[in-house]
């Protein structure tokens, strides 16, 4: 396993109260909503990156492109 760090967050008693009731689990919630706002960000990222080299790709011949999907396939 990793290393692991806490990360706490303070809620409302009323909040705390009513996941309870419902069996929320309030750790299982805060990673997976953690996990979702991570992807979300880093595909944003990639967004932007290819935004950013679209001008530079589209001046690379598509015959170059299968070229390079194709040796790559090959070289494996």
């Amino acid at each position: 396993m990793g290393r692991y760090v806490t990360i706490s967050v303070k809620v409302p008693k009323e909040t705390k109260e009513e996941l309870e009731r419902m069996g929320i689990k309030p750790s299982a919630l805060l990673k997976a909503a953690i996990e979702e706002a991570i992807r979300k960000k880093y595909l944003e990222e990639v967004k932007k990156d290819i935004e950013r080299l679209r001008d530079l790709l589209l001046l690379v011949p598509a015959e170059d492109i299968v070229k390079s999907i194709r040796e790559d396939r090959e070289s494996r």
